[in-house]
């Protein structure tokens, strides 16, 4: 019988802020308690630390240049069906499977399905003016979505102010209730595949007052220092945050001020931990939760002052590097795997829990099931490429920085050894690594336009006048 399957994603969420990861800092132990249950993935690496491109890439398993999607004001081609390429979601579908989504998807246009049978949206806590179902909930009690800078301490504090609704009306309560009352009223003798996106606890740092009230300060961690190599990206991060989205400056950012987020970003993980126990009590009255396939994680990390950054974007670890879980018959309870893993490895691991075989690229995706681990993760946005590995990385960006750092011996990357000789060998070996990724993806992302696998000679009526080419060609 197969499995049902439900996908946790958190907005913004790094690894090292939780308990099962090491974090005394906050309160997780329904989180944590999913890690008794199942395998904790010790290094698991969004290739795309930025929403849009994160997302797109989990949805199909392709990386961020074959699919196109390298920022967050792109999203998959319309015309990707009939090329091929489809969502789990809608394989899924094909095979038996009812799919369902609730919270934060960020698709475009938000209200497209990319094969989910049934959405109730709550859509980024910044997209104010969406009339998504979350909209429309306020609505009936008087209240409606607003920016969050009107709140006292907004701009001082850097954006780390008290929620503006009562607990009961807060977005992530109204996505985990949706799917609490989705598996409470579930009938049907098909098995479930359900995406939980959680838009917390991605800026604006909103908590209620009850999970500010739970952080001792005293505990919050030290920041990781800025570096020459982090000052490279200071000004795009400064104009960025001050565009309408945020408003916030960033200019100045004391200690001070990193602390008050801390504080205010583990208050929305507590939120967000005791939202997610209501799913899995849900689960639990349904008698569904042995049957039930449950992996949580995050789209990319936080940096949180780190680096003197904030948000994502940036391809240091704390922004890279998400937390995954993953309970299934088929994995050890209390396991812990060691080695990088890849966000887009979801893809063909949730189709092997639905006895369906990946077409995907296993440079991109491979399922989490195999015992082979994978010798590299290769990453892009518009800021530009990253190949890494268990101890390395290698970093090109647009702006000219480059970047290597040794992981093992430097994991807060502190010591760019990019131009250090006694590494060149090193370097040289992760940038054909890099450059052969980047290749193959820019040829993946043209696949369609292939006038023939095998070459053009010989095939049909290629020599005659008037002959057609295929287009588009099937990618899969």
């Amino acid at each position: 019988m197969k499995q049902n399957i439900l996908l946790v994603m958190a907005d913004q969420l790094r690894a090292d802020y939780l308990g099962c990861y090491g974090a005394n800092f906050v309160k997780t132990p329904n989180i944590d308690k999913l890690r008794n249950d199942g395998v904790l993935f010790d290094r698991a690496i969004s290739p795309s630390p930025l929403c849009v491109p994160a997302r797109a890439s989990m949805l199909t398993g392709a990386n961020a240049v074959v699919n196109g999607v390298l920022d967050n004001q792109r999203w998959l081609r319309p015309d990707r069906k009939a090329c091929g390429v489809k969502t789990w979601p809608e394989i899924l579908v094909e095979t038996g499977y009812n799919t369902a989504a609730f919270g934060k998807m960020h698709f475009y246009p938000w209200d497209i399905n990319e094969g989910f049978q049934e959405r109730k949206i709550a859509e980024d806590k910044r997209h104010i003016l969406l009339k998504d179902d979350y909209y429309d909930y306020l609505a009936t009690f008087g209240l409606e979505k607003k920016h969050a800078s009107h709140l006292n301490g907004y701009y001082e504090n850097k954006g780390a102010v008290i929620g503006q609704f009562p607990e009961e009306h807060q977005v992530d309560r109204w996505v985990a209730s949706r799917t609490c009352e989705y598996i409470d009223n579930y009938k049907s003798d098909k098995p479930f595949a359900v995406m939980v996106g959680f838009p917390g606890p991605h800026c604006p740092y909103d908590p209620p007052q009850k999970y500010l009230d739970e952080i001792d300060e005293d505990l919050l961690p030290d920041t990781i220092p800025g570096t020459k190599d982090s000052d490279k990206f200071r000004d795009y991060f400064i104009m960025a945050n001050k565009l309408p989205w945020n408003g916030v400056d960033y200019t100045d950012f004391e200690e001070s001020h990193k602390k008050k987020l801390k504080k205010h970003y583990c208050a929305l993980i507590n939120q967000i931990d005791f939202e997610f126990g209501r799913i899995i009590e849900s689960l639990k009255r349904k008698n569904l939760y042995e049957s039930t396939t449950i992996i949580f994680t995050a789209d990319h990390g936080e940096l949180m002052g780190d680096y003197n950054l904030m948000g994502k974007h940036y391809n240091f670890e704390p922004s890279i590097r998400v937390p995954l879980l993953i309970k299934n018959s088929r994995m050890e309870k209390d396991g812990l795997r060691e080695g990088t893993v890849s966000l887009t490895d979801l893809f063909s691991t949730i189709l092997d829990v639905a006895g369906v075989e990946s077409y995907a690229d296993p440079d991109d995706s491979k399922s989490l099931f195999s015992p082979e681990s994978r010798s590299s993760v290769f990453g892009a946005t518009d800021l530009g490429y990253m190949i890494t590995d268990d101890n390395w990385k290698l970093c090109r960006h647009t702006n000219g920085a480059q970047m290597l750092f040794d992981l093992k011996n430097d994991p807060t990357e502190q010591n760019n050894l990019f131009n250090d000789a006694q590494f060149n060998d090193k370097k040289n070996d992760l940038d054909k690594i890099l450059i052969s990724r980047l290749t193959k993806s820019i040829m993946r992302s043209n696949d369609e336009k292939l006038v023939n696998d095998l070459g053009a000679i010989g095939d049909g009526g290629f020599e005659e006048r008037g002959w057609q080419r295929t287009y588009p060609k099937k990618i899969f």
